[in-house]
């Protein structure tokens, strides 16, 4: 018969049995965690005199000792003061190898056009150190309703490609209409036109980066940016306040792992467009 008392009730370890055992885990900046004891979640800012302070989605900030009671997506964890990191290549925070000369070159004929200033400055946070290498520039639209604008004043060719990120490239979306209209016309052999399936940019950063669990759910008729303002509970009255609550949200991502994986292909898809060799000029670069 099987005992399910074990054998020996004062035998070492009894009182471990079953538990989980938090693993340690460098308390790196901008890293979200969960308080074990009142759920409190947000990121590292800093650490300081034994302490590790979080900053939840609000903008609040407290104080824990390091060590044990956190959590990271449920599982235990120790925070531990960081190591200094190992001699090796350096890398950028798109996760490229970052080369030893990296002084901008002088910008291809061809670009990356994004829909608006937001879109722009993640591209910039994430790619700027890859995109200066590769002397590729970006430019925003002010909206995909004016890409065809550019396209008329400016045309693509074989050596001066347009690699175009849109907004909520999904079925039936009125971007999708424009994009689908767009490639029919004369200039769709030197276009590249690739979207992410997010309303909005800001989206297109992962919850856990904002030290939340999901984004808010705005409803239609209620513009995104300020219906996402008002659900953290930020200012959202003038365009100054939605310049301010984006900085916030920007000042979340340091590397591409802060990014959702449908942006990230995106890109990267249109580096790859505006940088081959046809489209760079006839040395190669």
């Amino acid at each position: 018969m099987d005992d399910r008392y074990g054998a020996d009730v004062l035998a070492d370890g009894w009182r471990e049995r079953g538990r989980v055992k938090a693993v340690e885990v460098a308390a790196e900046r901008d890293l979200v965690v969960e308080v074990a004891d009142d759920g409190y979640c947000g990121a590292i800012t800093r650490i300081e005199a034994g302490l590790v302070e979080l900053e939840d989605w609000k903008g609040r900030r407290r104080s824990f000792p390091l060590g044990g009671g956190f959590l990271i997506e449920g599982k235990p964890v120790r925070l531990v003061v960081p190591t200094r990191a190992p001699s090796g290549p350096r890398r950028t925070a798109s996760g490229s190898f970052a080369v030893t000369d990296d002084r901008a070159r002088v910008a291809l004929p061809s670009r990356i056009l994004v829909e608006g200033r937001h879109d722009a400055e993640l591209v910039e946070k994430v790619w700027g150190a890859d995109l200066r290498v590769e002397g590729v520039v970006v430019e925003y639209l002010q909206g995909i309703d004016k890409l065809d604008e550019l396209l008329t004043e400016a045309p693509p060719t074989a050596t001066r490609r347009y690699g175009v990120l849109v907004d909520h490239l999904v079925t039936g979306s009125k971007e999708t209409r424009i994009v689908e209209q767009i490639m029919r016309g004369p200039h769709g052999a030197h276009l590249k036109i690739v979207g992410h399936p997010f309303i909005d940019v800001w989206q297109c950063i992962t919850p856990a980066a904002m030290g939340i669990r999901a984004w808010p759910q705005i409803p239609r008729g209620t513009d995104w940016k300020t219906g996402i303002c008002r659900a953290f509970g930020w200012p959202a009255e003038e365009q100054a306040d939605i310049a301010r609550a984006w900085q916030r949200i920007l000042g979340r991502v340091t590397t591409f792992r802060d990014l959702e994986p449908a942006l990230l292909g995106r890109v990267e898809e249109l580096i790859d467009f505006v940088t081959a060799p046809a489209a760079a000029g006839a040395d190669g670069r």
